[in-house]
């Protein structure tokens, strides 16, 4: 199967305008700020787009300029009610993190922050190239805390917020070849409960686990995967990615950006510290 085969059988599917869940939040309003990293893609783009379906004004950032603009297209597409504001940024140079935060309070009070934005490399620990892991771990665990850091003066002076952590299955169970992911994964559920326990209350944090998602960076990865273990690509999904699982069906990213916007909404305010699990069963049943 080529990674063109694989994208068409296995990526996303486009959403709809009703694929995402409106919720009756007050504080899901224009004036107030979500941040989202990772906007220009996968699930980070479909929860930018779930914000804005609820109003809300997104500070969508991300390295790659032309997929912001395709996410703010789909906004416009989809005539959502919400306005994406494109951030183009470094994940791993504090003066840009510093600066998605700033611009991001001129557009209005920021009240939630979803670190979203993540990368893969597959390699055992005796090969794993160590510039790729300080570069995991500097996208996917130290951006999500300097991005808490610099947010909680402006959840705490707003009354309140939220941050929201994209985790994994693999921050509950590991799988090998993964060390810098299974890492990061883990290392995001403390920061998640280190948030919550520094919170006071006004600011709450929480994490979303889930297995494989239907993303194009999954996608686009099958054919590879599928070479190295002697197999077809639909044997590695049915076979790798989904033995475990009670749930036989990938989730879509529009599914996960969903579970974002519950968590981060009043109707998930006793949500503190706590991980969103909605992996099919994979790190709970056997």
């Amino acid at each position: 199967m080529t990674i063109d085969e694989a994208m068409e059988r296995y990526g996303p599917t486009a959403p709809t305008a009703d694929d995402f869940l409106v919720l009756d939040d007050p504080h899901y309003a224009p004036e107030n700020v979500a941040i989202v990293t990772g906007a220009g893609s996968g699930i980070g783009r479909a929860t930018a787009l779930a914000f804005a379906a609820n109003g809300l004004t997104v500070a969508g950032t991300d390295l790659d300029e032309a997929g912001l603009d395709e996410t703010i297209s789909t906004v416009e597409e989809l005539s959502l009610p919400g306005e994406i504001v494109p951030v183009v940024a470094d994940l791993t140079v504090d003066d840009d993190l510093e600066r998605i935060v700033d611009e991001a309070a001129d557009h209005g009070s920021i009240r939630y922050l979803a670190n979203i934005a993540g990368l893969q490399h597959v390699a055992p620990i005796e090969s794993f190239p160590l510039e790729k892991y300080d570069t995991m771990q500097a996208v996917m665990q130290r951006a999500p805390f300097v991005l808490s850091k610099a947010c909680m003066p402006h959840f705490r002076e707003d009354g309140g917020g939220v941050v929201a952590n994209m985790c994994s299955v693999h921050g509950h169970i590991v799988t090998r070849d993964k060390v810098a992911y299974n890492t990061t994964k883990f290392g995001l559920r403390g920061l998640t409960q280190s948030i919550a326990a520094e919170g006071d209350g006004a600011v709450r944090s929480f994490s979303v686990s889930t297995a494989y998602v239907k993303t194009a960076l999954v996608a686009k990865q099958l054919p590879a995967t599928a070479d190295r273990r002697g197999m077809t690509v639909d044997e590695v999904v049915e076979e790798v990615m989904l033995e475990r699982t009670r749930a036989k069906e990938m989730m879509e990213p529009y599914e996960v950006a969903n579970l974002f916007v519950i968590g981060c909404s009043i109707h998930s305010e006793h949500l503190n510290g706590g991980d969103m699990t909605h992996e099919g069963g994979m790190s709970l049943t056997y």
